[in-house]
């Protein structure tokens, strides 16, 4: 009987290794750089403007404080430019002398400008510094273009003045009004005068009335003796219109006997003669358009 011969068989491959149970996977491991945390600047760089800003203001304070008695030197001299006619510089010197007082950097130049303004002849007023040791003062003059009532003059944009000096100005025309109608007068006043001056007259008196009825003296000249034209409330440049083409046509040669006119009609006028015994070989009292 031949003996049993054994023989060492190798496993099969995986056949004894342990079946898995449930779902599996491979996690590689994470490097250890990765596992440690980093630290976090963002706080630190949008901290570090505004205090690199707040530093900086604070040097250039302080270098500001250091330089400021060398460079902040004392007012040496106001130069004044401008047309002036109606007032002296010697004037505006008095009126500003105790703001010269003080240093470059110090003298308060709003509160300059306003006292000058406060000057009747003084329109306006511009102030400002040159370095090192200037102020420069420039100033526009009141332009009058007639009078106000009894006691002011008015400028070129209706606003009233009173300087002290009224009587050297009676030769200007001389508007009346209310007080609130400055402006309006002179407007009305600007075209008037435009419309009349072709033909010879001026304006030496342009009165509203609280009414609103406006009264018009022209000025003697080379038209004749002044005539008052009675405007009414509304419509002036038509009824300037009227006057002037009636005037022309029919009253030119007998102006001079013409005492006033009144346009408060529709379409037509009325005239007053100075002499009556005049009337008589004049035109019709009522003249029509």
């Amino acid at each position: 009987m031949q003996g049993a011969t054994l023989r060492h068989q190798q496993p099969a491959p995986g056949r004894n290794k342990p079946v898995p149970r449930g779902a599996s996977r491979m996690v590689a491991k994470e490097p250890m750089s990765a596992r440690v945390s980093k630290a976090d600047f963002g706080f630190f760089k949008k901290l570090f403007w505004p205090v690199l800003l707040l530093v900086l203001g604070a040097a250039t304070y302080q270098g500001a404080v250091y330089l400021m008695p060398y460079a902040d030197r004392p007012i040496t001299k106001i130069a004044v430019q401008g047309d002036l006619s109606y007032i002296s510089q010697q004037a505006v010197q008095q009126r500003i002398a105790p703001y010269v007082a003080a240093s470059f950097f110090t003298i308060d130049l709003a509160s300059m400008r306003t006292e000058l303004e406060t000057m009747p002849w003084i329109a306006h007023a511009e102030v400002r510094r040159v370095w090192p040791d200037q102020v420069v003062i420039r100033l526009e003059e009141q332009l009058p273009v007639a009078r106000w009532g009894d006691e002011a003059l008015l400028n070129n944009q209706g606003q009233a003045f009173a300087p002290r000096e009224l009587a050297n100005y009676e030769h200007l025309p001389q508007l009346f009004g209310p007080q609130r109608a400055q402006q309006k007068v002179m407007e009305q006043y600007q075209v008037l005068s435009q419309m009349l001056r072709p033909m010879g007259f001026s304006i030496a008196r342009l009165e509203l009335r609280e009414r609103g009825s406006w009264f018009l003296t022209t000025g003697a000249g080379s038209a004749g003796p002044g005539i008052q034209l009675m405007l009414g409330r509304g419509n002036l440049v038509d009824k300037m219109r009227r006057f002037l083409a009636i005037y022309d046509k029919t009253l030119k040669d007998q102006i001079t006997n013409i005492a006033s006119i009144d346009l408060r009609y529709a379409n037509g006028l009325a005239v007053t003669w100075r002499d009556p015994a005049a009337q008589a070989a004049a035109q019709p009292a009522v003249a029509k358009n």
